[in-house]
């Protein structure tokens, strides 16, 4: 998944490697689709090389006798549709993944492959206009990110009259985390994040791993109950050190990778979201975890972490100066990320229009294609 949200939707190389020895069989083919069935559902792409992936995955292949008849990058673009239907089509167990017999019954056009590669073409060059505007747009922000950074690193630097200390003696408690084994999901329940819901700073619901039972929360809550202005680390993965904030008094609970730390009478809880993004406390998350197959981080050596730390209405100057400078940069409501999603969003639209056919008799036509043939008839109707 990182490989995706890393270097978009059509890969010819990946971020990890194993050995060929190590794979019983041979790799998928080149040209092949993955899509993800299970966990964070609603994501493809297309390898153009041989490949293998995780079980997150199922790999798609066009069978041989049908080669000469579909476009890969026609199949991949029309993948944007069946992320889609996976969503509709979940099983409700103890593990977000879609039902593999309806999976199986999703249905692909079979369009002339001139008509496939005009969409093809058409599409390419949509993206490829969008895709640059929205590289500017991100420089943009990116180098005002940058910016941030600096300040925030810069303002948050040892001062004179300012404590050194470690980060437990910032805590009313002792950092924890969530259970370590995986829930019974459920259609409708209490939020269950982890990971894949920590970017930005914040936590988005929408990638949840699910909903957990009342009762499975309420075990969970006799060791952590999340709550408002509480602060999260990730401890393990690939995205070890990234930080969120509890804005909300939404109920729900997270899992073992998160590690959730609540702040003293004499500390900011959103002075410690931004301590812990700094360089200092950053090289030491990247010092003290381990590093076998991924990354994990103990509870107990982050609350080890030394900071530097000043007095309770320096913190919320800081604190005023940061959260202004960040809405500037993180908004979605104003500036250059809105922007950037409103190209994104009528990109989707178009692209949307494009894939979309009907059936008439033995042909298959285009929503703009229905929409001229329409017209035509209606003006020799009038004629």
């Amino acid at each position: 998944m990182e490989d995706i949200r890393e270097n978009g939707g059509i890969l010819d190389h990946a971020m990890q490697y194993v050995s060929i020895n190590a794979i019983k069989g041979d790799p998928f083919p080149e040209n092949s689709i993955i899509v993800a069935t299970s966990a964070t559902i609603g994501e493809h792409a297309l390898i153009t090389v041989p490949s293998i992936a995780n079980q997150r995955f199922t790999y798609l292949m066009v069978k041989e006798q049908y080669k000469d008849d579909y476009d890969p990058k026609f199949l991949y673009y029309y993948c944007f549709k069946l992320d889609e239907y996976c969503k509709e089509c979940l099983n409700q167990g103890n593990f977000a993944s879609v039902d593999m017999k309806k999976f199986a019954k999703f249905q692909f056009p079979r369009l002339p492959i001139e008509i496939q590669r005009e969409i093809v073409r058409m599409l390419d060059s949509y993206t490829e206009s969008v895709v640059e505007l929205q590289r500017q747009l991100t420089a943009e922000l990116t180098a005002r990110k940058t910016q941030y950074a600096y300040y925030r690193d810069s303002l948050l630097s040892m001062k004179s009259q300012w404590y050194h200390v470690k980060i437990i003696d910032m805590l009313s408690q002792p950092i924890t985390d969530g259970p370590h084994t995986t829930p019974q999901f459920v259609q409708n329940g209490v939020p269950f994040i982890s990971v894949d819901s920590i970017w930005d700073g914040k936590i988005h619901f929408e990638k949840m791993r699910g909903y957990i039972t009342e009762a499975f929360d309420e075990e969970c809550c006799k060791k952590y109950k999340p709550q408002k202005n509480d602060v999260y680390m990730v401890k393990s993965g690939s995205t070890t050190g990234k930080v969120a904030f509890v804005d909300t008094d939404i109920r729900f609970n997270i899992w073992s990778p998160l590690a959730a730390m609540r702040v003293n009478e004499q500390n900011s809880a959103r002075f410690l979201f931004y301590l812990l993004q700094t360089e200092k406390v950053q090289k030491q998350v990247k010092a003290k975890a381990s590093h076998g197959s991924q990354p994990n981080l103990g509870m107990r050596e982050l609350e080890q972490f030394e900071v530097d730390v000043p007095p309770l209405d320096v913190q919320n100057r800081i604190v005023e100066v940061l959260d202004n400078f960040e809405k500037i940069c993180s908004d979605l409501n104003i500036g250059l990320p809105a922007e950037i999603e409103a190209r994104q969003k009528q990109y989707e639209y178009y692209r949307d229009k494009l894939l979309t056919f009907v059936e008439t008799g033995n042909t298959i036509l285009s929503r703009a294609e229905q929409s001229r043939a329409e017209q035509s008839r209606a003006e020799q109707s009038t004629d």
